[in-house]
């Protein structure tokens, strides 16, 4: 039997990941999102929803330009930390032995440690209540070489052992269950 719930937020597991942003050394920041995702595949676009009073709202308003840098069980604890501290009182990338390297097209901060670097150039800026989404078009992508099949040319992230976000709790993800079409796949 199911009960009525309050209306809310209730699609997930979600991705937690690390937007960095800023464009110069002494602005990079970092602030750790669970809303976002893609949103088109062409062109690639995907958003991020940000707080207006966060830190890194107004360097993502101002550069139009940020990078989800995509986090793993080893970077449970930078992912947490960089959610909960603000980047008007801490230099992130230094407290998280994080490293900043620079990206091919945006001037936003790639974050080396993460096996899978976004480049998003922002289109447009929509006000939803307690978040402004971030709409953007994806320019560039940076992939750790070893995390590619060499046989199908494949990404394969489950290698990483990336990090899934759920009701203020953050998980790894388990077994494959199937891959896309295993449902009606012919079998040989």
């Amino acid at each position: 039997m199911k009960v009525p719930f309050k209306p809310g937020t209730m699609i997930y597991p979600l991705p937690a990941v690390m937007v960095s942003c800023g464009d110069q050394p002494e602005n990079y920041n970092i602030l750790t999102i669970a809303w976002t995702g893609t949103v088109c595949s062409d062109p690639p676009m995907c958003y991020i929803s940000v707080r207006r009073e966060r830190h890194s709202y107004e360097l993502i308003k101002r550069t139009g330009e940020f990078v989800i840098n995509i986090t793993t069980e080893s970077l449970v604890k930078a992912t947490d930390w960089c959610g909960v501290r603000s980047g008007r009182d801490f230099n992130k990338f230094k407290e998280m032995h994080l490293t900043p390297e620079p990206g091919q097209i945006v001037k936003a901060p790639l974050i080396a440690e993460s096996p899978l670097n976004i480049e998003c150039k922002v289109v447009d800026v929509r006000p939803l209540g307690t978040h402004d989404m971030f709409l953007a078009e994806v320019v560039a992508v940076n992939a750790e070489e070893k995390l590619i099949d060499k046989t199908t040319g494949a990404f394969q992230l489950n290698h990483a052992q990336p990090l899934a976000y759920s009701h203020g709790k953050y998980y790894g993800l388990g077994e494959k269950l199937g891959g896309f079409g295993f449902s009606v796949k012919k079998k040989k």
